[in-house]
């Protein structure tokens, strides 16, 4: 099953780091920019940084939209990327685009899960805040393909609480999305424990990640936000169960624009290794990965 594939992977290497390259074009190198598209930049960028974190890194996260927004170049560039991300041996989760509708919805699960050539990807990121006709679609290619989805409950960006935060009845209104997506899952659990219907949480907010690592012990949970103001290592160690299980967390420009910080070398992807490295060190401070 996809998630155990996941908890493996970090199991092995010691590595809960999922590296996240939704990136925008000011992001990418300038010597790579120089003569190309942004959508071969980016893609280029992207295919380097997964060849430099080959066997270190238990996967990797890429965004649809970032991609599909540069044309049909992007598209191409997108599935170039997917694939050099497969080869690498890495966990591939993809978001999925935004869904506004169940029929998109419908239409999403069909085209991103049932094109291993096209989208090659062991998971997908998904909002349930448009209501449960827009999750039902992806659940079958999780019983059948055994693929994961891992669905939005509280975010990092910082206007998160404005929505999430919200007391709905007995309970705020992130706690409310995590607890049906782990009732969509509780027939989808794999072998390591953790069902194949996640969530995503945030850095940002260790009282939720206390809370829903506590209320939820059979879902895995994708943090996001180590990169955000308020978000950090320990919060992040909330997330976690007491092996060390159960929880990957996504980095983004913390590693992919180590590049631009002044005492960074001037090698880019030297930069996003030496970044992972210190990301890393400073997670195993507050877990043990058993």
């Amino acid at each position: 099953m996809s998630v155990d594939v996941l908890q493996d992977k970090i199991r092995k290497r010691k590595n809960p780091i999922i590296l996240d390259l939704t990136l925008s074009p000011d992001q990418i190198p300038p010597q790579l920019r120089e003569g190309r598209s942004d959508a071969e930049a980016y893609g280029l960028f992207s295919r380097e940084l997964i060849g430099c974190m080959k066997g270190i890194l238990p996967g990797v996260r890429i965004g649809f939209a970032a991609f599909a927004l540069m044309g049909t170049e992007g598209i191409s560039q997108l599935q170039q990327t997917l694939q050099a991300a497969k080869e690498a041996g890495l966990y591939v989760l993809l978001d999925a685009p935004e869904i506004f509708s169940p029929t998109v919805a419908q239409i999403a699960a069909n085209t991103l899960l049932s094109n291993p050539s096209e989208f090659p990807c062991d998971g997908l990121v998904i909002s349930g805040y448009l209501g449960s006709d827009a999750i039902r679609p992806f659940l079958p290619w999780c019983k059948n393909s055994k693929k994961s989805v891992f669905v939005l409950a509280r975010t990092a960006n910082k206007s998160a609480p404005e929505l999430q935060d919200l007391i709905a009845g007995t309970r705020l209104v992130h706690l409310a999305a995590a607890d049906y997506a782990n009732r969509q899952g509780v027939s989808l659990i794999g072998k390591s424990g953790y069902s194949l219907v996640g969530c995503v949480a945030a850095a940002t907010a260790p009282q939720s990640l206390q809370t829903l690592r506590g209320k939820y012990p059979s879902q895995f949970l994708l943090v996001e936000g180590l990169d955000y103001p308020g978000g950090n290592a320990k919060n992040c160690s909330f997330a976690f169960d007491k092996f060390g299980h159960g929880c990957a967390v996504c980095v983004g420009a913390s590693i992919c624009c180590a590049w631009q910080q002044e005492d960074a070398s001037q090698d880019y992807l030297k930069a996003a290794m030496d970044a992972q490295t210190r990301i890393l060190k400073n997670i195993l401070r507050y877990i043990a990965i058993l």
